[in-house]
């Protein structure tokens, strides 16, 4: 059973070219056409037999065909094999350079061109995935190997004399229990994975180091791989926890016009290995942290399920892995895959596992594009003269009628003006017409060949040099007046300083200097009498009786005179009542009359008097007896002084002209 003929895999590649399996966000530089497809390249690797471990003539469950194809053991049937196609594999005799020259060297030529690349190292645990991406000193891996390469082409491509100029940075990093963790600055904590309107990966706060030799990386490189994490389990002493990110970043300027910019990402990612927890006895934190890893994994076979089915929707934020693999897998990025896996019949299971999951990783097709854009040259700030500052018209108001005659030509400092760079921030308030004429057809001179002007500029001259004199005009008015407030200010005090008996007798042409503050006087409280009803009648009855009465009229109060035509309208703050001492002793003796006598309904018809204080006032009058006066009322519980107050108010005076009333 072949699991990946050739005419198959032509046709997948087809379909998914057309159907765009393969979705990828793509930069402003070449918008304009798609790019072409680029397929993921698996390699797989076999490990030799670990010392120690290989029974007496057991042979192994894979065996390698050609340089591209292997087979394995079928387990449902002793009597068939299951073949495998891939890009390239690599027995238990090949050599780190072997691997190293056939898959990653040629994918680092496009990092020069501004395009990602990416290495991930797959696998079970124990199959040598961190051997293959690190090495020993002896045998190193796919990281010293390629960084080695790659800050010599760096060296190449930007010395003295290329049209380019180079620099490369480096970050290392570790997805732990779904934490990104910085491993050149372990105490910066957990890291967010964003995407920025390009749709390009990024990761704020992570540490960057620039390098610029192989030195430079391994002093850098040595002590944040001591901080990844490790562990020992039954199947191997050594086993990565989490998944280890080296990302390398080249970055690229133009030394010549039209000075663009470049910038190439380069992924060496050493996945943890799935792990199978009755074999390898996990337990406690091991058995937390291999569910972090499987679960991850998991995730990762879902996405290329789905970029392989064309799905709409890509699960890559189920998983802080994928989401960080993004342009690695469907994304833009020249990817290489290298599937670990082992020779011993106990790990079968898990080789035909990894085995499946590189013969679907093959078919997912990438988009590179090269990561490009015009670099915004800074200007600086042009230095103007006093003259200039001040403006042409002030310019001309303070020469003479003899320079105005022989004047100093402008055009003749210009070009030292105009040789500077120039801010695009700057005022053009403050620009000499002759530079703003120069910036004007240099401005159409950029709208011809199709370049965007600045916008300041597109306003017409004339409207621009109108609004430039009416600033300048009222600059100056405002300069004007301060000067002439202040010299009124110290004229007043210089006589008042010289004559003081004269302050009040000073001439009322001389202005004073401004108030600073406003100070209002609270104005005396209004006094109103309030009297029955007919003794106001029989007041008004007698002539020249003047008697005010408050009215109520809309939302204002007006004093009106009963023998005046016109009213008086005044906006009083609060009256005060004035009560005769006999209506007011009155008032208080009926209280007190029915405080002793009345009962729990005759003390309910007093105001602010309710059922549960009437009944309190019963109840004190027939434990302690009757009152003596009212203000013995705050004796009872329950009545405070502010009540008390209040009662006294509300009742007396309504007593007190019932009274008169009677009486008259």
């Amino acid at each position: 059973m072949d699991a990946g003929g050739t005419a198959q895999l032509r046709r997948r590649e087809m379909a998914a070219a057309i159907s765009g399996a393969g979705r990828c966000r793509l930069s402003k530089v070449g918008a304009g056409r798609r790019p072409p497809p680029a397929r993921v390249r698996v390699a797989v690797r076999l490990r030799p037999f670990v010392d120690g471990t290989a029974a007496a003539g057991e042979p192994p469950c894979v065996r390698g065909l050609d340089s591209c194809s292997l087979e394995i053991a079928n387990w449902r049937n002793h009597q068939e094999t299951l073949k495998y196609q891939f890009d390239a594999f690599y027995g238990e005799r090949s050599s780190q350079q072997d691997v190293y020259a056939g898959s990653v060297q040629p994918i680092l030529r496009h990092l020069l061109e501004g395009q990602n690349a990416s290495v991930l190292a797959y696998g079970p645990t124990g199959a040598g995935k961190t051997h293959t991406m690190l090495g020993s000193p002896e045998q190193p891996g796919v990281i010293p190997r390629a960084l080695m390469d790659l800050l010599q082409l760096t060296r190449e491509e930007g010395g003295e004399g290329r049209p380019w100029a180079l620099s490369v940075t480096m970050s290392y990093l570790e997805i732990y229990q779904e934490k990104v963790l910085d491993l050149l600055d372990p105490a910066s904590g957990d890291l967010v994975i964003r995407e920025d309107c390009r749709g390009n990966i990024l990761i704020p706060g992570l540490t960057q180091k620039p390098i610029t030799s192989f030195a430079d990386f391994e002093r850098h490189f040595l002590p944040a791989s001591r901080n990844r994490t490790v562990g020992a389990t039954r199947l191997n002493q050594r086993s990565s926890r989490s998944h280890a990110v080296l990302l390398v970043k080249v970055d690229q300027r133009e030394r010549l016009a039209p000075f663009r910019q470049r910038e190439g990402k380069l992924y060496l990612i050493d996945l943890a290995g799935s792990e199978d927890n009755r074999r390898t006895g996990n337990k406690g934190l091991r058995l937390k942290e291999s569910g972090a890893i499987n679960s991850s994994l998991f995730v990762l076979g879902k996405v290329v399920d789905a970029l392989n089915q064309g799905l709409p929707r890509v699960p890559y934020r189920d998983s802080k892995l994928t989401r960080l693999l993004q342009d690695s897998l469907g994304g833009s990025a020249h990817s290489i895959l290298i599937a670990n896996i082992a020779p011993e019949r106990r790990f079968y299971l898990d080789t035909v596992s990894a085995l499946n999951f590189a013969a679907r990783s093959k078919e997912v097709i990438n988009r590179p594009f090269t990561n490009e854009s015009l670099q915004l040259r800074v200007l600086a700030p042009i230095k103007l003269s006093q003259k200039e500052l001040v403006g042409p018209s002030e310019a001309k108001r303070a020469r003479g009628p003899e320079e105005e005659e022989i004047g100093s030509p402008e055009p003749t400092a210009a070009p030292a003006s105009a040789s500077q760079k120039l801010s695009p921030l700057q005022k053009l308030s403050s620009m000499d017409p002759a530079v703003l004429e120069r910036l004007l057809s240099l401005d159409r001179l950029l709208g011809s060949q199709g370049s965007q002007g600045t916008h300041g500029l597109n306003t017409p001259r004339r409207e621009r040099m109108v609004l430039m004199k009416t600033m300048e005009e009222k600059d100056l008015e405002i300069e004007r007046l301060k000067m002439k407030q202040k010299e009124l200010e110290a004229k007043v005090l210089a006589q008042e300083a010289a004559d003081p008996k004269d302050k009040e007798n000073s001439s009322p042409a001389v202005l004073r200097p401004l108030a600073r503050r406003t100070v209002t006087v609270a104005k005396p409280l209004k006094k109103a009498v309030v009297m029955p009803l007919q003794l106001i009648q029989e007041q008004a009855a007698s002539p020249n009786a003047e008697i005010h009465i408050l009215k109520k009229k809309g939302r204002k109060r007006k004093l009106e005179s009963l023998d005046a035509s016109e009213p008086e309208e005044k906006a009083e703050d609060c009256w005060e009542l004035q009560i005769s001492p006999e209506l007011l002793a009155h008032g208080r003796q009926k209280i007190l009359d029915l405080l002793n006598e009345g009962s729990a309904r005759d003390l309910r018809s007093l105001q602010r008097i309710g059922q549960k204080k009437a009944q309190l006032i019963v109840g004190w009058r027939e434990l302690h007896g009757p009152f003596s006066q009212v203000e013995d009322l705050e004796r009872v519980e329950g009545i405070s002084g502010k009540q008390m107050e209040s009662f006294l108010k509300a009742n007396i005076l309504g007593l007190a002209a019932c009274h008169r009333c009677d009486t008259s």
